[in-house]
């Protein structure tokens, strides 16, 4: 189970759909699709970068332990399906999730063996130019997805891995490398 994490605009999103490009067919990698209570963006899918629903579904999925984790962020509900990462851990292969921070903490306490990589915006001004040209927020949702993001970076130190995405090819290559790398290390749990 690969966690990646990362603040809004930090290039988590970007950085996953690079690595499913790359590793999806060859390697038995899949992307976890989260459900979200938020309304779609431009181009996004249903099924494909969130499962979109209404708050009543979303309540109800929660209730019945539907999701390995959720929570509320910014302006609207996200949780993470647990069927995926059973099937996952009974099988095998790579489950690439693209969460919060919050979601990141709560998956890594009940998956101890996931990898979990928190991906950096180069600067501060960086990461607020980057917020500012997706275009896809209000002012409002500007101001909380920029004050979040703040609070975010200051738990960095909590990922296994910390990627400093200044340039997109070089911050997925640092994934892969991780990935790869993984089995090798002494203090893994599992």
């Amino acid at each position: 189970i690969l966690i990646i994490s990362s603040p809004s605009g930090g290039g988590k999103t970007s950085i996953c759909r690079r690595l499913l490009s790359r590793t999806r067919r060859a390697q038995g990698w899949t992307f976890s699709v989260s459900f979200t209570t938020r309304h779609p963006r431009v181009g996004e899918r249903n099924g494909r970068e969130y499962w979109f629903v209404s708050e009543a579904e979303f309540t109800r999925k929660a209730k019945s332990g539907f999701f390995a984790e959720h929570f509320r962020v910014h302006l609207g509900h996200y949780g993470t399906p647990r069927g995926p990462m059973e099937k996952v851990i009974a099988q095998g292969g790579v489950l690439l999730l693209d969460v919060d921070v919050n979601g990141a903490f709560a998956l890594k306490k009940k998956y101890p063996a996931a990898i979990t990589v928190f991906i950096l915006p180069p600067s501060v001004p960086e990461l607020r130019k980057r917020l500012r040209q997706r275009g896809t927020e209000t002012k409002k949702d500007l101001a909380v997805r920029f004050e979040n993001a703040r609070r975010e970076m200051k738990l960095f130190n909590h990922f296994d891995y910390v990627v400093v995405n200044k340039e997109l090819d070089t911050a997925v290559q640092e994934v892969l490398a991780i990935v790869k790398s993984h089995p090798c290390r002494v203090d893994k749990t599992d």
